[in-house]
């Protein structure tokens, strides 16, 4: 068995490495022709104001309520207006992602853009502007029942993630490493429909072979002839 894996590795293992160059390289290629792309990430304290269980809940259940606000196209308009920035509502919209992180009692704001300083500018004006809209609501409410809402750390730093060659290379690396096995077994698995030693046939057909008849080699052949 050892001697039959061996024989596959030897006489398909060019395969392997084939698959693995033209898909590493190919994936490394593609990184090339994706535009660059930048994220920046801010977080947005939601603390209550006191140390009270029901108002710690029902904070928890409000910030769900904050992320849906933040999510609309009037929003997005404020926030464009604000920042003086050059885009659509909608692509705004589509470019941030807003979560809530009841455990710790935080919003996270991520933008993403081509430009990093634009990235950066969308995640903090829409922080700023949920910070000043908050203020101001809390600000007509009794202090005990208030609700802190304060920027974290307004110093981010838009990251760029995409593309990334090395990555993308080890994820195509991988998969020419997969199709390359599954060609070399779909070649095993044709070429076993052939009975071509005499174990194969006493593992196909379960018969003990008493003799196989030589194949006479092209000179012989021809002596014979003669």
């Amino acid at each position: 068995m050892i001697q039959e894996y061996s024989g596959v590795v030897r006489r398909f293992g060019w395969i392997l490495i084939v698959a693995v160059i033209l898909a590493g390289s190919l994936s490394y290629g593609v990184s090339f022709l994706q535009e660059e792309m930048y994220r920046a990430t801010i977080h947005v304290s939601t603390v209550p104001a006191r140390p009270d269980w029901g108002l710690g809940n029902t904070a928890k259940e409000l910030m769900r309520n904050f992320v849906r606000n933040l999510r609309t196209f009037e929003v997005a308009e404020e926030v464009i207006a604000r920042a003086q920035l050059d885009m659509h509502p909608s692509d705004f919209l589509r470019l941030t992602n807003i979560a809530s992180e009841p455990s710790t009692f935080t919003i996270e704001i991520e933008a993403r853009s081509r430009d990093k300083i634009v990235s950066e500018t969308m995640a903090l004006t829409l922080a700023d502007y949920f910070v000043d809209e908050r203020t101001a609501y809390y600000a007509q409410q009794d202090k005990r029942d208030r609700i802190e809402v304060k920027i974290v750390s307004r110093v981010i730093e838009g990251a760029r993630y995409q593309p990334q060659p090395l990555i993308n290379t080890m994820a195509g690396a991988v998969l020419g490493f997969l199709l390359g096995v599954g060609l070399i077994l779909l070649i095993v698995w044709i070429e076993s429909g052939f009975l071509r030693t005499p174990d194969s046939v006493e593992r196909t057909l379960d018969l003990t072979v008493l003799g196989a008849i030589p194949v006479a080699s092209s000179g012989s052949a021809s002596k014979a002839e003669g």
